[in-house]
């Protein structure tokens, strides 16, 4: 019987396959990721504020975005959502020499993002350079502003240029 007692050898964790996985895994997100950003809408994002704006003597232009996704144009609803009436109303409410004066969007918060865009993208193929986005002013309490009816309690404006 051989009762020497065994040589013991050292366990070895051989890490050469994870390091050639990792670097794989690696050159794969580098090269499938993209890193150009897209920058084509130049946005100046609201700001809500105390002091009132200055009230034009021409009827403002109101663009409405309920929560359904349907347009109300200076608080008359249109026939159907399609870009098509919203633009013909605009063409209807707006005159022809108006494109410049800035043009109020009022999105309820519940509104798709593609409503929004959509009237953003009539406008701004009707011409108008200056659309505003209506906000509300949270109270100081940290309330919901609404009141719980759904009515906006103070409005502010910001300006967004295509």
């Amino acid at each position: 019987m051989n009762l020497k007692p065994r040589r013991m050898e050292e366990p070895e964790i051989n890490v050469t396959s994870l390091i050639d996985v990792v670097l794989l895994l690696v050159v794969f997100f580098m090269l499938s990721s993209n890193f150009s950003a897209e920058g084509r809408l130049r946005i100046r994002l609201p700001q809500a504020g105390t002091v009132p704006t200055q009230q034009r003597s021409a009827e403002p232009l109101v663009v409405t975005v309920s929560a359904t996704g349907t347009y109300l144009v200076n608080g008359r609803e249109l026939v159907n959502a399609s870009p098509d009436t919203l633009r013909q109303a605009l063409l209807k409410m707006a005159a022809a020499d108006a494109r410049s004066v800035p043009v109020t969007i009022r999105a309820d918060g519940r509104a798709t993002h593609q409503s929004v865009v959509t009237a953003m993208d009539v406008l701004a193929s009707l011409g108008f350079t200056q659309m505003n986005l209506a906000t509300i002013k949270p109270p100081a309490g940290g309330e919901d502003a609404s009141g719980g009816d759904g009515t906006a309690g103070a409005a502010g404006t910001g300006a967004a240029s295509p």
